[in-house]
């Protein structure tokens, strides 16, 4: 047997060399190594119930500890040497762990299989992941508060179906995706609950035979629980598909929030500028600035939602317990973790510094989008809504047949759809009383935008506690 099997933790029952290229095959070494600090945290902690459990004396313990203190150091300041043989980062740590120690660093294993130890780094990088994107989604989120409150006076175009719908505030529109991320956040604390259960002493299926104290295990490790099944806690990858689904999901939401401002962003609408920053140009057209950064923001919604359907196909073909095709779930988890980091940092600088052209919003405001103002002028009138709706309706189809605008029909124009329009039918016309007419929620009479902002402002404060 060459000295790089004698790394491995398994190699007792073979005989002969590894295959090469199913050694390169097998090798998670080069992705998985950046759970590094989980894999040691939760050595330091399982050394501490060995230990307990009278399986390695006080000096042992300390000595295995001592030098996961080194290995540690020696990762934090980029020294680690990863040697052949080193198929994981489990592997890795304990080869290195024995050049510093010697053979007390056998002891570690002790009733602990790479199934439960894998499952339980996972989760440790996740928590710590899920942290850090938490943050960024309320940064983002404070920045689209806050660039609400200061333009909330501008006006522009509502759409639906692409069509020109309604009078808006674009700090509506901003609080609008404001609100879908807000609920990413609401589901990212919801999947950590379900990250934060501790699958440590579970074994390789079994579960363990030494008395090993788990809840010393979840306290040394901020476990808020501890897995009750051996089998399904070593075999589950629940936690790693809820993470990619909340990354398809927040990535929906910004993916819709690029296609607007892409639209935006054209000369044909020419609402927004974004900054040279996060723009680029082409290597053929002089003129050109293109909003690559959003475009790039909906293309890493796809890379997502393929890592989720990717390792959803993975699994669902497989029998219970641990199966050696749950290697997937490192790259689609480290994957999606990076590519969500990067688009929320992007975003949150696309807000931050694009800049609002008013004139233009403004201009593309028309009559034709206070129609339903209009039928709601007959419904104060005591008209039900349904009937008003058609005698906007039938103002519109004059409108374009006189070929003017709806304002500037007559009151004798309206009157023939209903006697009810008389001279108070010109405040229907005024945009700023529009977008104003429409309660906080709640039903109070406060404007809806501001009473958005507080309650956005309160809700990042808890955050925050």
């Amino acid at each position: 047997m060459t000295s790089s099997e004698g790394n491995k933790l398994w190699g007792g029952r073979f005989v002969g060399n590894t295959d090469p290229i199913m050694e390169k095959f097998n090798a998670s070494i080069a992705y998985d190594q950046r759970m590094w600090e989980a894999d040691i945290k939760g050595s330091k902690a399982y050394v501490k119930a060995l230990q307990k459990a009278g399986l390695v004396t006080q000096n042992e313990m300390e000595l295995i500890r001592t030098g996961l203190d080194k290995v540690f150091d020696e990762w934090s300041k980029g020294e680690f040497k990863i040697k052949p043989g080193d198929e994981d980062i489990h592997t890795a740590n304990e080869r290195r762990l024995k050049e510093f120690i010697g053979d007390p660093a056998g002891k570690l294993h002790t009733g602990r299989s790479r199934n439960d130890q894998v499952a339980t780094d996972m989760r440790l990088w996740l928590r710590d992941a899920i942290a850090t994107l938490k943050g960024l989604a309320l940064q983002l989120i404070n920045t689209m508060v806050e660039r609400a409150a200061a333009e909330i006076g501008i006006l522009c175009p509502g759409y639906t179906h692409m069509q020109r719908a309604q009078p808006i505030r674009w700090s509506h529109w901003i609080l609008s995706h404001a609100v879908a991320l807000r609920r990413d956040v609401e589901r990212l604390d919801d999947i950590r609950k379900r990250v934060n259960v501790m699958p440590l002493g579970s074994g390789a299926i079994a579960g363990n035979p030494f008395n090993i104290d788990r809840e010393l295990l979840r306290q040394e490790l901020n476990f808020d629980m501890i897995s009750i099944n051996s089998m399904d806690a070593t075999g589950q990858r629940d936690f790693v598909v809820e993470f990619l689904f909340w990354g398809s999901m927040c990535l929906t939401h910004l993916s819709k929030m690029a296609e607007d401002l892409i639209l935006y962003s054209t000369k044909e609408f020419s609402f927004i500028t974004l900054s040279d920053a996060y723009s680029t140009g082409s290597s053929l057209m002089p003129q050109k600035k293109n909003a690559d950064s959003l475009e790039l923001i909906r293309s890493k919604a796809g890379r997502v939602f393929g890592r989720f359907a990717g390792f959803l196909m993975t699994l669902k073909g497989l029998p219970s317990t641990y199966n050696k095709d749950l290697q997937e779930d490192k790259e689609a988890m480290f994957d999606t973790y990076d590519t969500v980091h990067a688009v929320l940092q992007v975003a949150t600088g696309v807000i931050s510094t694009l800049k609002v052209n008013q004139v233009k919003m403004e201009a593309a405001l028309s009559p034709d989008m206070l129609a339903t103002d209009l039928a709601y002028h007959l419904v104060r009138k005591g008209m039900p809504f349904r009937e008003a709706h058609s005698c906007a309706g039938k103002a519109v189809c004059i409108a374009e047949t006189k070929k003017v605008s709806l304002s500037e029909l007559t009151v004798e124009d309206l009157q023939t759809v209903s006697p009810l329009f008389d001279k108070d039918v010109s405040s229907v016309w005024d945009y700023i009383r529009s977008v104003e007419q429409y309660s906080a929620p709640g039903g109070t009479a406060k404007s809806s935008i501001t009473a958005q902002i507080e309650h956005f402002r309160t809700w990042l404060q808890a955050q925050q506690q």
